[in-house]
């Protein structure tokens, strides 16, 4: 902040500080600084050598435009085995990156167990718990699948999934389908209700969508998205308005497919009825973009950023395929009656995908009203919004936000910001209870671990002093 001459520089690293300096020719009077990486000296020196690197910044340019410039379209609905890539008749996908049976939370066991019964492996879940430690199954992230699913994630062979596809690059991303809130799979519940309304979802709901697609055409996602956060969404915890525009487009296409005068009440209903059915289809669009973003030699963007109940991981988009993890944090929020921080599974979801994309948290400037779900004020939702503009590498001039004179959404998360300005992705995230089947117990702001940053910038710098070689 420069004022009369002199400057206040606040909570920034070595990079910033220094370019603030140059900017202002101002005298300093009061700085506020932690040594990147929490002292961590590997992770410092790694930083060092990025900051201000020409290959990193030009990679940074590649990616950011490839991630701009993505245009999400629904193009349909499937079945998983058959048109998510590489899933096998015995494969569960699930959230976050990759963990073994035995170290999956309660909430992700659960639901795995239901996706079991829902498949009918087993006749009970006792058998499908058994046969999920048995090894007979292959369990695998969502993610390395191009798909994505918010809580536990679990998509199985029969589940009907979206298909969202990149119109400017070609790149498909994949989601399940949003069941509600209440006794739902991604919470671990899987009674008899729980697989009942599975089963009608892929016999009637999937089957309906489908038609009504090939009526409308493939659907435009970024210009509703964009339409949502002018009407106080983020798409991520707050879907209200999206998912209404959604169903404003498939209500007359739905009338016109063919489908029965009963299934096409019951679809609407179900749509009408769940404020969080978009939420999937924003994780997909976010998926598709960021994966326009993915695999650029050398680039510090983040690519992606998850958790499965026990780690939370990210990738960048300069290290490819490899995760890099940290424990996952329990979330500070607000609780339903009854229930506290120590009912909680560590944070759990691939819905942090619309973090990474610049929505959710980085947007909670265009959504206020959801601080009455995951705790503060709307002066913090805003602030969360700027703040976030430190450790990015542009904006969304797509993404435009009422509260900031429209301007657009920080995006393209630069791991080098993140280590220098010591300030960490914001989330805003449901909570589960640490138990399976409990369900939604909160929600709350969290942060992505800075853990994960260092690792991820020591392995960048490694692997450009390797290819200088």
């Amino acid at each position: 902040m420069k004022e009369q001459g002199k400057l206040q520089v606040v909570n920034v690293g070595l990079a910033s500080f220094a370019e603030a300096i140059r900017a202002s020719g101002a005298q300093v009077v009061q700085v506020q600084w932690a040594p990147p990486a929490q002292g961590d000296r590997a992770a410092g020196a790694a930083l060092a050598a990025l900051v201000g690197n020409g290959k990193v910044q030009a990679a940074n340019a590649r990616a950011f435009a490839a991630y701009a410039k993505a245009q999400p379209v629904l193009e349909g609905v499937g079945i998983a085995r058959t048109c998510v890539p590489r899933m096998s008749a015995r494969t569960i996908l699930h959230a976050g990156p990759p963990i073994a049976w035995r170290r999956m939370c309660g909430p992700m066991q659960g639901a795995i167990a239901g996706a079991i019964l829902y498949e009918g492996w087993a006749r009970n879940e006792r058998e499908a718990r058994a046969l999920a430690a048995s090894g007979k199954l292959r369990f695998a992230p969502c993610h390395h699948h191009d798909a994505v699913g918010p809580m536990a994630g679990v998509i199985s062979p029969s589940m009907p999934v979206l298909i969202v596809r990149n119109g400017a690059r070609g790149n498909r991303a994949f989601s399940n389908l949003n069941e509600g809130l209440g006794k739902v799979l991604r919470f671990g519940a899987n009674g008899p209700e729980v697989i009942a309304r599975l089963r009608w979802m892929r016999d009637t709901l999937a089957p309906a969508l489908a038609a009504a697609l090939k009526v409308l055409g493939p659907l435009e996602l970024k210009p509703l998205m964009a339409q949502a956060l002018h009407m106080g969404d983020e798409v991520h915890n707050r879907n209200a308005a999206a998912s209404g525009l959604l169903l404003k487009r498939l209500v007359p296409a739905l009338l016109k497919s063919g489908a029965s005068a009963g299934d096409a009440a019951a679809c609407c209903e179900f749509v009408a009825g769940n404020d969080h059915f978009f939420l999937n289809l924003s994780m997909a669009a976010c998926k598709a973009m960021m994966d326009a973003a993915a695999s650029v030699p050398g680039s510090s963007l983040v690519s992606a950023m998850c958790r499965n109940g026990v780690e939370f991981g990210i990738r960048l988009s300069g290290t490819g395929d490899r995760w890099f993890t940290a424990p996952a944090p329990v979330v500070e929020g607000l609780y339903f009656p009854g229930y506290s921080k120590a009912d909680a599974a560590g944070d759990l979801g691939d819905s942090a995908i619309t973090e990474t994309a610049g929505l959710g948290g980085f947007a909670m400037a265009a959504a206020p009203a959801i601080v009455k779900f995951v705790g503060g004020t709307p002066a913090d939702a805003l602030a969360n919004t700027l703040a976030m503009g430190h450790i990015t590498h542009g904006r969304n001039g797509a993404f435009t936000l009422p509260a900031l004179n429209f301007g657009g959404t920080p995006a393209g998360i630069d791991a080098r910001k993140v280590l220098d300005n010591a300030i960490l992705p914001v989330i805003n995230t449901g909570i589960a209870h640490k138990r399976a089947g409990v369900g939604q117990i909160g929600a709350g702001v969290t942060h992505a671990p800075l853990a994960c940053f260092a690792q991820a910038i020591i392995a960048l710098e490694r692997s450009l002093r390797r290819g200088a070689r």
